[in-house]
């Protein structure tokens, strides 16, 4: 079992940034890829970027060039650093993980949930 913990959602201007810490705690060893999906009122869960335990990376298309993952080596912490935000970036924001051998953005792909973070972005 793993366990989940975000942190660090607030309120934010348009343009400004946040970043997002996700605290994994019980057999992180496990752990093959690590992700962070959101979700706003009235819309499905969408997938925002996804790490491998080797560092590979990818991301919505988005947040491309504005957001970046990253995790600690050993995958006990897994950030989110967001720039220039926008309105439509206001959501709850969600960190997962999954073992296995197969990373992205799929939510149905991730067993392990936080509870999540709540992001928002006023004009």
């Amino acid at each position: 079992q793993v366990q989940l913990v975000e942190s660090g959602g607030g309120s934010v201007q348009a343009g400004g940034s946040l970043r997002l810490s996700c605290a994994a705690s019980g057999y992180t060893v496990a752990i093959y890829c690590m992700a962070w999906f959101r979700q706003a009122p009235g819309k499905e869960r969408e997938g925002v970027a996804y790490i491998t335990e080797y560092g590979t990376t990818g991301y919505a298309d988005s947040v491309k060039g504005r957001f970046t993952i990253s995790q600690d080596n050993a995958k006990n912490t897994l950030w989110l650093q967001m720039n220039s935000l926008k309105p439509e970036d206001t959501a709850m924001y969600y960190c997962a993980a999954a073992s296995g051998s197969v990373c992205s953005i799929q939510p149905q792909t991730f067993p392990y949930w936080g509870q999540g973070t709540q992001v928002t972005v006023s004009s």
